[in-house]
């Protein structure tokens, strides 16, 4: 049976996005008009924490195309980073395959700290995402030589998990604000570390090396190389965390920790290498001075270091004089949570920024349901667009949006013959960009309809 998909309509913005990041925001350049559109693929294998798989497949893709990983942060999404980000564009210009993975929990971080995500083949967000990639070789005829993954923040530690975690899968990776793996270890569920968030933690290179041989230990192939970027005025993830993956990384490949070159390829930038004995870049490593965790993604760099452009050497992005963070807003009071038959409904402002918006029904139901319909209307004050959607239900429902000069409507619907079983938080979101300007919330709206149970209400 093939896989059933459902297509994404998703607007691109003009000029550069601000995406909210871990109570910051983030820098990324908006995607130039495509080729193809973004696709949700709903059954791809074994996904045991309920990831969703997005992928954008080019009109004219190689016959045998490499894949990209691209890795949110938290409170992103799959959506989100392809609107705002040009991997995309370059797989048109490429031909390669691009994976967005979403995860579905609450506040959108994806596992790198509970034991099962730090154990190879453990049944967390890694098994997912390996997952989304063995269905691109098998359907789309994808180069399992060729994969490679890069993310922000949240999207950057799961990026370190996965090389080490599966360097039989991935080639390489990229790393935008990260820290090394295992430092974020927790057992409490919190999937947080103050320690680790703060540099606390700093190992030995032999150290950090031989937790990446730990996690597996029969391989004995090529591992993968790594790029790393960190800002020195990073207050989220801390800039020590830089260097300890420097550590880990070098010590992997066997390469030395002293930079075989140095340069600054733009004011503020200090850009290291280090190479094997034959020549070949193993670690490759940027920091940026002032830069804070709001880093510009060098979407054509990270492609250069895994060798899709053919060699081209790119322009990097300015980082310009670093913006500041904007003040948290407070979250507006939504109405309180509405009930009837065997349903609960609740509105929840997850996120409320001047250039991102997350809103959410958290629903909880004392019976099965047969069938269920939740639609969210955001409507379009001044710069606001469709930026992604998402439920922690994965493949049980259907997801479709659509948007108008007056409103954003995104639907999700239990797929025919599904049952959802009674629980407490299942979680339905609606996301959107802004320009800046805050969107005001009062006037969204959503609808719960189950059976001849009908719950309305706004945020």
């Amino acid at each position: 049976m093939s896989p059933l998909k459902t297509r994404a309509v998703l607007v691109t913005t003009a000029g550069v996005v601000m995406l909210a990041l871990a109570g910051v925001v983030a820098n990324v350049s908006p995607a130039s008009a495509l080729s193809s559109t973004l696709q949700q693929v709903t059954s791809f294998g074994p996904n045991p924490t309920g990831l969703q798989m997005f992928e954008y497949v080019p009109a004219t893709v190689s016959a045998h195309p490499a894949v990209v990983v691209v890795l949110h942060f938290c409170t992103g999404s799959g959506p989100v980073m392809f609107n705002n980000t040009r991997y995309a564009a370059l797989a048109d210009q490429l031909g390669y395959i691009a994976i967005y993975p979403s995860a579905t929990r609450s506040g959108q971080c994806f596992d790198v700290s509970s034991p099962q995500a730090l154990t190879r083949g453990g049944g967390s967000d890694p098994v997912g995402i390996v997952s989304m990639v063995t269905f691109v070789e098998q359907h789309n005829n994808a180069d399992p030589s060729r994969v490679f993954a890069t993310g922000l923040s949240s999207g950057a530690m799961t990026t370190n998990v996965l090389l080490a975690e599966y360097p039989d899968v991935f080639r390489a990776g990229s790393v935008y604000a990260g820290v090394p793996y295992t430092c974020f270890a927790t057992t409490d569920g919190s999937l947080w570390s103050t320690p680790c968030a703060t540099g606390q933690i700093t190992k030995t290179a032999q150290q950090w090396g031989d937790a990446v041989r730990a996690a597996f230990p029969g391989f004995t192939g090529t591992r993968p190389r790594m790029q790393l970027w960190h800002g020195t005025a990073d207050t989220t993830l801390s800039f020590v965390n830089f260097g300890e993956e420097i550590k880990m990384w070098t010590n992997v490949l066997g390469v030395s920790q002293t930079p075989t070159r140095t340069d600054s390829p733009q004011s503020g930038w200090t850009h290291t290498t280090y190479a094997n004995a034959a020549g070949a870049v193993e670690v490759d490593a940027a920091s940026e001075q002032g830069v804070t965790h709001n880093i510009p993604i060098q979407e054509a760099s990270t492609i250069h270091f895994f060798g899709l452009d053919g060699g081209a050497t790119p322009t990097p992005t300015p980082s310009g004089t670093p913006r500041p963070t904007p003040t948290p807003t407070a979250t507006p009071s939504p109405t309180p949570t509405t009930s009837g038959g065997a349903m609960t409904a609740t509105p929840v402002v997850s996120t409320n920024a001047p250039f991102f918006n997350d809103e959410e029904v958290r629903l909880a139901n004392t019976s099965p349901l047969t069938s269920l319909t939740v639609t969210i209307v955001i409507q379009r004050s001044a710069g606001v667009s469709f930026s992604g959607q998402f439920n922690t239900l994965g493949g049980q429902v259907l997801q479709a949006s659509s948007s108008t000069a007056s409103a954003i409507t995104c639907t999700f619907t239990l797929a025919s013959g599904q049952t959802l079983a009674a629980g407490t938080a299942w979680t339905f979101a609606a996301q959107a960009s802004g320009n800046g300007t805050l969107h005001p919330t009062g006037g969204d709206t959503f609808t719960v309809v189950a059976g001849a149970t009908t719950l309305t209400g706004h945020f």
